[in-house]
């Protein structure tokens, strides 16, 4: 990814008071340690907090592996947006065909095809953001389960010890250009927690 998909959300999140920052990882041929180990450097540099973390998808994995590694970070509140720390049901099925690790690259398919019982032991205040529109390839590959956003499944979602978890009728992709979704992340950033408005659910 090149930022770009991120534009809208980021714009967004600078109205609401922040100065948003991208950080770039080719997840197509890095391993995950190193790509914590590179974000720990950059949060590092960036100073004194707080330094407030946003992770789509596979980046909020990034994110969790970044703060789990690596203490003396600055503070900050962490928001994953459809991020499947539990594993990806989509990614499993797409690594059983022939090609399919490639096509995933070596992070993803190290991270996204493992099952795991992930839980949230960190002192900074952790939210997740599910979608329940279920619209997109994951459906190609696999029985994601009800409800899902069209990639990820909502209990792919979950994690114990987060503050608070919501759902927002928004698919995987859709979740970058959705004004709710940019809504509730700055909310949460700002207050620790997501807007009342929200279309919320007790995991």
């Amino acid at each position: 990814m090149n930022g770009l998909e991120t534009l809208l959300l980021r714009s967004r999140l600078a109205q609401a008071g922040f100065a948003p920052q991208t950080f770039r990882y080719p997840s197509t041929h890095a391993e995950i340690g190193q790509v914590a180990d590179r974000l720990a450097t950059e949060l590092r540099e960036i100073g004194s907090g707080p330094v407030h973390l946003v992770g789509h998808s596979l980046g909020g994995l990034v994110i969790l592996e970044t703060l789990e590694r690596h203490q003396r970070l600055p503070d900050g509140r962490v928001v994953l947006l459809g991020s499947p720390v539990q594993g990806s049901r989509a990614a499993r099925a797409v690594a059983s065909f022939a090609l399919g690790p490639h096509l995933l690259g070596p992070l993803a398919a190290a991270e996204l095809t493992r099952e795991r019982q992930r839980a949230w032991r960190g002192p900074r205040e952790l939210g997740v953001i599910a979608g329940s529109r279920s619209a997109g390839m994951g459906r190609v590959f696999a029985d994601l389960g009800e409800p899902n956003d069209g990639t990820v499944a909502q209990d792919e979602t979950q994690i114990d010890g987060a503050k608070e978890q919501i759902v927002i009728d928004v698919s995987h992709t859709g979740m970058l250009l959705s004004l709710p979704v940019a809504e509730a992340t700055a909310r949460f950033l700002a207050d620790g927690s997501f807007s009342a408005g929200a279309m919320r659910h007790a995991f």
